[in-house]
């Protein structure tokens, strides 16, 4: 079986190494065997590993999460329903940031609206509004 080093790893993965160096800290990346030298031996699949965190960092999961996804991959009492109830709790999450991301917006759009954009920044309705009381 052909190894790779971490610099060939980060390479066929699209990664840098310190990318691969964080994944093995917390522990989502098995750390590899090393050569006598003390060179990271990384088996083949590590590649699809990393592209697979990568894939579910990018649809929103968490490392922990990612986490769980892989375990409940290799458990073989695991169902398909186990994985979409997953996404679907991380679709509930990202309706409730866009919701939140929405209401940001339209706060902000108002105060940017109100704001003249000239004069001392004792009348700036920005500034002033950041100063209430939160609800």
């Amino acid at each position: 079986m052909q190894t790779l080093t971490v610099g060939q790893l980060a390479k066929q993965a699209h990664v840098n190494l310190e990318t691969i160096r964080y994944y093995e800290r917390r522990g989502i990346l098995p750390e590899p065997p090393r050569r006598e030298s003390g060179y990271r031996q990384y088996p083949p699949e590590a590649v699809e590993r990393i592209r697979f965190i990568r894939r579910a960092q990018e649809l929103g999961f968490s490392l922990k999460e990612i986490q769980e996804l892989l375990s409940l991959r290799v458990d073989p009492g695991t169902t398909s329903a186990d994985i979409k109830k997953r996404a679907e709790a991380k679709l509930a999450d990202i309706d409730t940031k866009l919701r939140d991301l929405n209401r940001m917006k339209t706060a902000l759009t108002k105060l940017t609206v109100a704001c003249r954009g000239r004069g001392p920044t004792s009348e700036c309705p920005i500034l002033d509004a950041l100063e209430l009381p939160m609800d």
